[in-house]
């Protein structure tokens, strides 16, 4: 399966980089415009910073430009949301992220330190870059 596959990898590894960028850059569109929520989050609270780094950082990661960079940034707040606001830092069932509800914060988490330690790929505006100069 794997020689079938490999010759697809950088090409699925830019549908995987770009999907989940987008996907977490809708996740700050709701927080810090309020699309389909009742209200955008009020300006300025951590959770609208979270929602502001969340747009921004996905829609770099989606592109691929400053890849790494926003990948980090993007890990480190999903791990912020995870431990604050799903696991609470309790012991016993609440670290669990099926039982706090945190699954979606912590794949995040681990999915963008994998695209900020890989970097952009070929099929990104960072690689555009580098081969046109």
């Amino acid at each position: 399966m794997l020689r079938l596959l490999a010759p697809y990898t950088e090409h699925t590894y830019a549908l995987l980089r770009a999907g989940s960028g987008l996907m977490f850059a809708f996740h700050g569109m709701q927080k810090v415009f309020g699309i389909l929520r009742a209200s955008p989050t009020e300006f300025g609270t951590q959770l609208w910073l979270g929602g502001a780094i969340e747009l921004v950082c996905g829609l770099l990661i989606a592109v691929g430009f400053k890849t790494s960079s926003s990948a980090f940034l993007a890990s480190g707040t999903m791990a912020v949301a995870y431990a604050q606001f799903h696991w609470k830092f309790e012991l016993g069932e609440q670290l669990i992220p099926t039982i706090n509800k945190g699954e979606l914060a912590a794949v995040y988490a681990l999915l963008f330190l994998y695209i900020a330690c890989k970097g952009s790929g070929a099929f990104s505006l960072d690689a555009w870059r580098v081969n046109k100069i």
